[in-house]
């Protein structure tokens, strides 16, 4: 008797094997409203990521360099057994098809790495037959004429035409509803089958995932505003607060139409004043006939000292704040003429911890979901799906390794021979010594 016939004869026959409970995601109608702040909800959460990673020098920085990074990781498929010549040649097919996309493989996870912006990325599959070069059809176009079902893109489905999800009944995430505009219909309907959804969480199973930029709002609201404060006072300060003196009836409650007018236009007036080529005023020459003082004036007043805040030291505060919410405050080293060598090591070490995850994260959504259809597209059988792999990104200390081995060749702890040789020559980027050829 087999292990399974135990386990089956184990089992009771009531056993339930269906799913009760949900994962309690907030969402009505397929609109996810998970985060409890509006305007981070929808497409206003949509536009106040976008603003965020388009006007803010920091968090541009910091998406910049992550997606940098990525771009220059090297990727490789692997066979499932590297031993079996079926295995391999899947391998090879796999990455044949990686590279014969009509976008490049850099530039697909450029699109894909928008999750770390918006928390999620959409990316509808399509497929091709491969029949040639030469085919004018671009659904056949290939570099191979195996006639075999390859890749032809994975175009993203941009987050702010994604305008509600389709769950089951225990919040399983069916697809996705575009409001597409080339589409004539309004609307398409996007099947998770044919799609594949990265995210940088799947915490209660959120299709939207959550941005890393989410915990650096609330210092870049405040940070925002502040810069506004500071913008508006500086032009005040340069220019002088101005201030118009007009007659006391202009003010009163009994005045006639064409004076609460002529109050409306100096009020407008005052609004507008800034220093530019535009500048200039023209004001009434009007006396009072009694005080014989001006009827109309138009004064600027000026501040005479420094304010008690310091505005920079506030803004850099913040700036702080928003590079630590996504482990890339290293990137502020120097410039306040603070932190050490071995700190910044440190921190970028951290720093590409957490973008090894991310990229993990993408690697498991392309062997999990990509990889399987694809095979299963060709008729392969399942032991020879081979998986993606990469080589983790590594900021490496090379005076560090130099020291650690000097002193333990120091001691006779290690010995110089060719391995050592190798391994040093490679962490280092460097070229492996040729062999001595002989004659």
């Amino acid at each position: 008797m087999s292990l399974t016939d135990d386990f089956q004869k184990a089992a009771p026959a009531s056993t339930d094997m269906g799913e009760v409970g949900s994962t309690g995601l907030v969402q009505y109608g397929g609109d996810v409203q998970e985060d409890f702040l509006r305007q981070l909800q929808g497409k206003r959460g949509y536009a106040t990521y976008r603003e965020m990673s388009d006007n803010h020098p920091v968090i541009g920085a910091i998406l910049y360099s992550v997606e940098m990074l990525v771009r220059g990781v090297n990727w490789t498929v692997t066979p499932s057994d590297p031993n079996d010549q079926r295995a391999v040649e899947e391998a090879e097919f796999v990455s044949g098809c990686m590279s014969d996309m009509s976008h490049s493989w850099a530039d697909t996870l450029s699109s894909v790495l928008s999750m770390l912006q918006f928390g999620y990325c959409y990316n509808e599959i399509v497929y091709k037959r491969r029949s040639g070069p030469d085919r004018e059809d671009s659904s056949e176009r290939s570099n191979y004429s195996d006639g075999r079902i390859g890749w032809r893109k994975w175009p993203i489905r941009d987050q702010s035409t994604i305008i509600r999800w389709q769950f089951d009944q225990n919040g399983g995430i069916d697809g996705a509803y575009q409001l597409n505009p080339l589409a004539g219909t309004g609307e398409v309907y996007l099947p998770i089958e044919k799609c594949l959804l990265f995210r940088t969480t799947t915490k209660r199973n959120n299709p939207q995932g959550r941005s890393i930029l989410r915990n650096a709002f609330v210092p870049w609201y405040f940070q925002k505003r502040i810069a506004e404060i500071e913008a508006i006072g500086i032009e005040r300060d340069l220019a002088g607060m101005p201030v118009a003196l007009v007659p006391p009836h202009l003010l009163s409650d009994n005045a006639t139409a064409q004076e609460t007018e002529a109050l409306t236009a100096i009020k407008q007036m005052v609004r507008n004043i800034r220093r530019d080529e535009q500048e200039g005023i023209v004001f009434p020459l009007a006396y009072d006939p009694d005080t014989k003082q001006l009827a109309y004036d138009l004064k600027l007043l000026t501040t005479g000292g420094r304010r008690q805040f310091d505005t920079n030291a506030i803004i850099a505060r913040y700036d702080a704040r928003i590079a630590m919410s996504v482990l890339a405050d290293f990137i502020l080293l120097g410039h306040d003429n603070v932190g050490t060598q071995a700190l910044s090591v440190s921190k970028i070490q951290l720093f590409s911890d957490a973008l090894d995850t991310w990229v993990t994260g993408i690697a498991d959504v392309i062997n999990k979901h990509a990889i399987p259809r694809l095979m299963k597209l060709n008729g392969v059988d399942p032991q020879y799906y081979p998986t993606v792999d990469y080589d983790s990104p590594r900021q490496v200390d090379l005076n560090a390794i130099a020291d650690y081995v000097q002193k333990l060749a120091g001691v006779g702890a290690i010995l110089p021979d060719e391995s050592l040789g190798e391994h040093l020559r490679d962490i280092a980027g460097l070229p492996q010594e040729e062999a001595e050829s002989i004659d």
